[in-house]
């Protein structure tokens, strides 16, 4: 499988995107006025302790105040008062140093923890934890073990924090692992003194931009080719590389061509096909992808898609179809937290087996952790996909200010007997002989035509006389009744 990365900057924008075998795969956004927040360490100031949810509220400095529930207080403190009640622990007005794990989504405030951890190429270093671990990613168990023993030797030598070993950190040489181990060592030094200095409320530390993280996270082997058409941006990261990754300076170009590079993949029309609701798929049949604040549903149809043998053997291929699609999409679009899927009924247990073993081979490529339950009574397969910054929906766009984000709109003879309705309210409120009504151009002209007879009625029956007048600027739900 041959893979890419391309990275397109602007000023106020950096846009990150994954292509496996000449298909997007991935897309990451970070706007200079929406950094995200996730890996920040800031300096806190608890403003509210909530004993019924056990969790509190910091302050650390954002328009709206972060969220830190007790299963996210570092290890080392629990086990040292173990105790439920966050109160223990928290109380107003206390200073404490917390890292950002899920950016603010929604009405939501960010999510915090005060585990600390700090992201290298090989490793993770968390300061307070008394434990280390080796990325389930590496399943080989010699390798495993040899990871465990370089990093016990190490925390042995240096009596400090816990270390987990990355996927990057497979086969790597020791010296090189304790390298990367003692420059983390010394970032959390120099953390800790801007911690000592620092007020509440204070930003402290935040990772490295997208383009340099790209680098950090994404590669892996198979990736052939990192192109980026920014000059300064690319001289930055062959100085990352060389330091910290000198195996990638090679397939680190810098993209000069006249055809802007996500042209080249056709990128831009995938990002717009990521927006819509409905995907197609090739077999015919297709997903309709409804997202809302609580979870994203997943529906699965046959569509034109009547297959060669039978029904069951159709709908058996289309959901093989649909859960590649699927698993592709959720990257794409970044969707996270409860994911319901309605796959097309089957009747065969191996099907479904087949099916929901498709879905995880597909999700294995995801770098976000994913959990998929077995297919319910009801035919759905309930999933979660973990959530740590805005789905590419909410970067992009905003609702809508004609629906109000419902997606749907009254219709033309829906409004036209709500503005009846109005116009009888009005005349047994006040006492007038004339009303002007201001719609949309649509209801006007269903008022003036199909529903002329009921007008002449009203007008009949109120004793008054209504006159209308389209505005352009109206949706088709806004209209206004004025007293004449």
């Amino acid at each position: 499988m041959s893979e890419e990365i391309l990275i397109n900057v602007t000023p106020p924008e950096t846009r990150v995107a994954v292509i496996e075998n000449g298909v997007l795969q991935e897309l990451i956004i970070e706007r200079s006025r929406q950094i995200g927040l996730v890996g920040n360490i800031y300096k806190g100031e608890v403003c509210r302790v909530l004993p019924g949810m056990q969790a509190a509220f910091v302050d650390i400095g954002l328009s709206r105040a972060a969220f830190l529930h007790i299963s996210d207080l570092c290890s080392r403190e629990l086990e040292k008062k173990r105790s439920e009640n966050i109160e223990h622990y928290l109380h107003e007005g206390q200073h404490i140093v917390v890292q950002v794990v899920k950016d603010p989504i929604g009405t939501k405030g960010a999510r915090l923890t005060t585990e600390i951890s700090i992201p290298s190429r090989y490793q993770v270093y968390m300061p307070y934890a008394n434990n280390s671990g080796v990325s389930q990613r590496i399943e080989c168990e010699t390798e495993r073990a040899r990871l465990r023993a370089c990093i016990d030797s190490f925390r042995q030598q240096h009596g400090c924090g816990g270390f987990i070993a990355r996927t990057a950190a497979e086969c790597v040489e020791e010296a090189i692992l304790f390298s990367d181990m003692t420059f983390l060592l010394k970032l959390w030094e120099s953390i800790l003194a801007k911690i000592a200095t620092a007020k509440p409320k204070q930003f402290i530390h935040k990772d490295l931009p997208l383009s340099v993280r790209t680098l950090r996270d994404l590669y892996k082997e198979c990736i052939e080719r990192i192109r980026v058409d920014s000059k300064e941006t690319y001289h930055r990261l062959i100085e990352f590389a060389e330091v910290f990754v000198p195996e990638m300076v090679p397939i680190i170009e810098h993209y000069t061509g006249e055809c802007p590079v996500f042209d080249i993949y056709s990128v831009e029309d995938e990002i717009q096909k990521a927006l819509e609701r409905k995907v197609k798929l090739k077999s015919g049949g297709h997903l309709v992808f409804d997202q809302t604040e609580a979870m994203t549903t997943v529906d699965v149809n046959t569509g034109g898609y009547v297959g060669g043998r039978n029904l069951e053997e159709t709908i058996f291929k289309t959901n093989l179809e649909a859960a590649q699609t699927i698993s592709r999409q959720l990257r794409l679009r970044n969707l996270g937290g409860i994911i319901i899927i309605d796959f097309i009924d089957m009747q065969s247990e191996e099907h479904k087996r087949q099916v929901l073993q498709a879905l995880e081979r597909n999700l294995e490529k995801d770098h976000a952790k994913t959990k998929i339950t077995e297919v319910s009574v009801l035919g759905l397969v309930e999933m979660t996909r973990k959530r740590t910054r805005e789905s590419l929906e909410h970067v992009l766009c905003e609702p809508c200010k004609a629906c109000g984000g419902r997606g749907v709109l009254k219709t033309a003879e829906s409004m036209c007997l709500e503005i009846f309705r109005e116009i009888i309210r009005e005349v047994r409120q006040y006492n007038v002989q004339q009303l002007l009504v201001l719609a949309s151009n649509e209801v006007v002209e269903m008022l003036l035509d199909e529903e002329a007879d009921m007008l002449a009625e009203l007008e009949a029956f109120l004793g008054v006389q209504i006159k209308f007048r389209a505005e352009a600027e109206y949706n088709q739900e806004q209209y206004d009744v004025v007293l004449l």
